[in-house]
């Protein structure tokens, strides 16, 4: 080889290396293409509510140019399983996080240690106990103020006299806890004849919500004017549980969420109303919000989706009937 030859390579080389050393540096982990990945990790994933904040996850993922990762618990009671999602995530380095704690203390450390790996995280649907600054920003429904819209609409159909019984979800679940303090305030505050009689927790689940409203109906035999049931679960149990007891439309009832079960309970008479979310909205802005973080967009930190009474009086109205039936993603 001669000297020239020997030049010519080495300069060739280090242009090579040069070219390395500028290659983007910016470009999201574990991509191929650069192209962002978010992960989306519900409470639970079989609910209707869960698959309509997914197609409102997958929706933004479309519009803006990511991909997401869809993940969650079997149910709501596992936060465990929930922690161990979370972790599996910050160690693939994901770009974003969007998380529904399914306990607020609970999932405290793991949310701290997104933050402190430099991954931002969303919190949606429910809050968790720590300090706003640790995460981009909560998206949900105001649900202390559903909590109080549901007492209100329970109390005027029972005359604003008697007593009324309330199946609540689970302890440390933060947003439906709100709910259940709201409901459990506005009756105290405004309704001075009703009368809060029994509350019993149907943890997530639909045969022992319904346990928890047999449980309270065989207690007080004739005497529950109204139901309260503060998720889809429990309003769910207590539509059972009424059917099971022959007493189907003649105690008011008031649910929280949307299913088709409880669609069609409203549709018979046996539900006199349900307050429901906008879980398609969780979903977008949830995955929103990370894109505009990483694009060094200012992000508010509450985001309310909102939430509203609906009645078989109002239910086929479009904005309504769109609330009702939202665009799902079916688990599988």
């Amino acid at each position: 080889m001669t000297a020239r030859t020997l030049i010519g390579s080495l300069l060739a080389m280090i242009l090579c290396a040069g070219c390395q050393q500028k290659a983007p540096t910016s470009a999201p982990a574990g991509k191929p293409g650069g192209k962002m990945t978010i992960a989306v990790i519900p409470k639970g994933t079989t609910h209707d509510f869960w698959t309509a904040v997914h197609a409102g996850a997958k929706a933004a993922a479309d519009e803006f140019g990511v991909d997401i990762i869809w993940k969650g618990p079997t149910d709501e009671g596992k936060f465990s399983q929930q922690i161990s999602i979370v972790e599996d995530m910050i160690t693939q380095k994901v770009d974003g996080i969007v998380l529904a704690p399914t306990h607020g203390q609970s999932l405290k450390a793991i949310i701290l240690k997104a933050y402190d790996k430099g991954i931002p995280l969303t919190v949606f649907d429910s809050g968790a106990d720590v300090p706003e600054d640790k995460y981009v920003t909560f998206a949900a429904t105001d649900n202390y103020q559903g909590g109080v819209m549901g007492a209100r609409a329970l109390c005027k159909l029972i005359g604003g006299k008697g007593n009324v019984a309330m199946v609540k979800v689970m302890p440390g679940g933060v947003s439906t806890m709100q709910r259940e303090k709201g409901f459990c305030d506005t009756i105290e505050k405004e309704f001075p004849d009703v009368k809060l009689v029994d509350e019993k927790w149907g943890y997530a689940l639909r045969e022992k919500s319904q346990a928890a409203a047999e449980d309270i109906l065989t207690a007080h035999p004739d005497k529950i004017d109204g139901f309260f049931g503060s998720n889809e679960t429990s309003a769910v149990g207590i539509l059972l549980a009424l059917k099971q007891r022959n007493l189907a439309g003649k105690i008011k009832f008031i649910g929280f969420d949307a299913s088709p079960d409880l669609i069609a309970g409203m549709k018979e008479g046996v539900i006199n109303g349900l307050v429901v979310q906008n879980p398609f909205k969780m979903g977008f802005e949830g995955v929103k919000s990370i894109v505009d973080t990483k694009a060094g967009k200012q992000v508010p930190k509450r985001i309310d989706t909102g939430v509203v009474v609906v009645t078989p009086e109002n239910m086929t109205q479009p904005e309504m009937a769109k609330l009702l039936n939202p665009p799902k993603v079916r688990p599988g």
